[in-house]
């Protein structure tokens, strides 16, 4: 599945579509990350997550799912708080959805088994991603 499949499918065909916003809020958070993408990568594998989050970035390899309560524990409670604030749900919710939404994501972002070392990547193709569904 390409990024932009994962992108039609997060985001159905409807502009305004609460999937739109779970994308949009966890790239969000992914950018904001300390350390970026590469930061975030490093959280999970600092927090024990290193098999799943390395099955996300490694191509050819099924995405390893985590939990809402593993992606609390990883990002703690001020990432999760600021999605939840963006999404208009709980903060037990927004963990819900960032751990069904990140390893696609993350997936998606590593093509080729490689972590951009640039944060610019990741605007960039968060940025074409919306625009190839009209945002």
């Amino acid at each position: 599945m390409s990024l932009f499949d994962l992108a039609g499918e997060l985001l159905g065909s409807q502009a305004g579509n609460p999937n739109q916003n779970a994308l949009s809020a966890v790239l969000g958070m992914v950018n904001n990350h300390p350390g970026g993408l590469p930061g975030l990568v490093s959280a999970f594998e600092q927090g024990g997550l290193g098999g799943a989050v390395g099955s996300w970035v490694q191509p050819g390899t099924p995405n390893q799912p985590v939990s809402g309560d593993e992606v609390q524990n990883t990002l703690g409670d001020d990432q999760i708080q600021e999605v939840a604030a963006k999404l208009g749900l709980p903060p037990e919710a927004a963990s819900a959805v960032i751990a069904q939404v990140l390893p696609g994501i993350i997936s998606h972002l590593t093509l080729g088994g490689q972590v951009p070392s640039s944060e610019s990547n990741l605007l960039e193709m968060g940025e074409n991603l919306f625009k190839a569904f009209g945002r």
